[in-house]
């Protein structure tokens, strides 16, 4: 009788343990990060975003959200100072915040890429 797939799994690791090819991986030994936002993601759209995730590539949605965590911070390091530089960071704020809510509802509407 034929192994099932699940134990020719099984073996494969096993004998990737053997070899130390397990040992060698970057993330051996340490906790699963399971904040990456996969649970969160639409089940039609995780292959794709896995895709562009294994190959390098941020979507702008992405891009978005880290300047505007950037930007938090810096306002939040000046602090309630009603400076022409904090006003123009408020500004830019505001853009990037209506950016990315109108790039995340094309997405929801359309429900795909």
């Amino acid at each position: 009788m034929a192994p099932t797939l699940d134990e020719q799994i099984a073996q494969s690791l096993r004998d990737s343990q053997r070899r130390g090819e397990l040992q060698a991986a970057p993330s051996w030994g340490k906790p699963l990060a399971l904040d990456d936002g996969f649970d969160e993601t639409p089940l039609e759209l995780r292959m794709a975003f896995k895709m562009l995730k294994d190959a390098g590539y941020v979507p702008h949605e992405v891009v978005l959200m880290r300047e505007i965590a950037a930007l938090r911070s810096q306002l939040a390091l000046l602090g309630g100072e009603p400076t022409p530089a904090v006003a123009a960071l408020h500004r830019r704020l505001v853009d990037l915040n209506a950016n990315l809510a109108l790039r995340l509802e094309r997405l929801r509407v359309a429900g795909s890429l």
